[in-house]
Formats: structure tokens, sequence, C-alpha cells
């Protein structure tokens, strides 16, 4: 009895513990530095995921980001498949695990992304139909309104009724909570840009991005330099 609770505890372990690591890994931030791209931290938004990524013009970069956040949730939960024989409460220990990482990676500083790509990996690989639902969902919202973190809201709203409605255990439909929660915080900057009509529409730039502002000493500069310069038609 005592052998198999040690292994039940080392399973959970392994896991967990290995679903946050995996989340940690910022395949943005490695891709965009080996690619010669620098430090994406330092471009844009400043988030290591692919949307940011792509600002920095390499959409090849963006899609190894993409491909890479999306697949370490999927790695995650397959390994808790495969250790616990598809038991649902650990998988969804390790898929929240993952996206936890993702959101708060150790190797950061405990700042990460936004977990859109992930929470998506983690569906596929936990509960497939949720995942291709949630995935429809994103492309639908995103085709008619060309705005990514509304398309990303929407899917993370329906994703737990998704789960309802596909006949999901409970551990999922509590995952699904779980992420949708997390994702709606670290958007709270993209939904009030929603709620001002300023969020940015896909394949645009955010107004700030396009006209930088004029620093206020440059500004006082050129104006002293216009009104006190002497007029050549003046006597």
């Amino acid at each position: 009895m005592q052998d198999l609770a040690a292994a039940t505890y080392l399973t959970l372990a392994i896991t967990i513990v290995g679903g946050y690591l995996l989340g940690s890994i910022p395949f943005g931030l490695i891709a965009t530095r080996l690619g010669g791209a620098g430090d994406i931290r330092q471009i844009g938004s400043g988030n290591i995921g692919a949307t940011n990524v792509l600002r920095s013009g390499r959409k090849d970069l963006a899609a190894i980001t993409l491909l890479g956040d999306a697949g370490k949730g999927v790695v995650a939960v397959l390994l808790a498949r495969y250790l616990t024989h598809g038991n649902a409460a650990v998988i969804a220990l390790a898929g929240g695990a993952a996206f936890l990482g993702h959101l708060f990676p150790v190797w950061l500083k405990f700042k990460g992304g936004k977990g859109v790509a992930t929470f998506y990996g983690v569906l596929l690989s936990a509960a497939w139909p949720v995942g291709i639902a949630a995935g429809a969902t994103w492309l639908a919202v995103a085709f008619l309104l060309r705005i990514s973190s509304l398309a990303a809201l929407v899917a993370a709203v329906l994703a737990a009724p998704f789960a309802l409605a596909f006949d999901q255990p409970y551990p999922i439909m509590v995952l699904c909570l779980f992420m949708a929660v997390l994702i709606f915080i670290r958007h709270r900057e993209n939904i009030a840009r929603l709620l001002k009509g300023q969020e940015p529409k896909i394949g645009k730039k955010k107004v700030a991005e396009e006209t930088p502002p004029v620093p206020r000493s440059e500004t006082a500069e050129v104006t002293e330099e216009v009104t006190t310069k002497p007029s050549k038609d003046a006597p």
C-alpha cells in the first residue's frame, strides 16, 4: 500500500512539475534570439507570444513560436495521459500546470505570455473535440471582426460550455474555466482597449506604434527655433 501511494505521489510530481517546466520554455524568446531578431521583450508589447513575435516582421519565427507554445501544452498532457492511463484529474492538473508555466515562467522571473497558444494545445490534447470547437470559434470571430484578442476571449468563454456539450469529465471543465479566467486576467489591457474601440485589428499596428509621439523637449526646441529665427524678409 505504501509503495502504491509513493508511486502515485511520484507520478503527480512528475506530471505537475514537469508540466510547469515544459510550459515555462519561452519559445518566443528562444526563436527570436536564435533567428537574429533580438530580444522579443524589447519589441512591440514586450510579450513573448507569437502575436508579438510577428511584430518583428518574421513570420517564420512567429510560426515557430506558435507551434512551440502549443506543443508544450500537448506534450505535458500526453505525458500525464501516458503515466496515468488517461486519468482525467491528473491530465487536467498537468495541462493547468503547463498553462501556468507559460504565463509565469520560472526562467523569465515569472513574466510570460498571455497563454492563448498553450490554451489551444492543452485543449486539443486533453479533449480534442473541445479544442477543435474553440479553435473554430477563434477562426470565425477573427475572420468576421479581425480582432485577435476578442477571438481568443470568446473562445476562452465558450471552452467550458463546449466541454459540457461534449460530455467531458468534470476535471476538464474545471480546467477550461481555470484557463479562461487567467486568459481574461492576462488580456485586461486588451479588454480596456476593446471597450474604448481602440484595439487594433489583425494586420494593423497599434496607433502608438504607427505614429510615435514626439518628445516634448524636441517639440519645444522646434517651436522656439521657429519663433526666434529672424525672417529673411525682415528689414
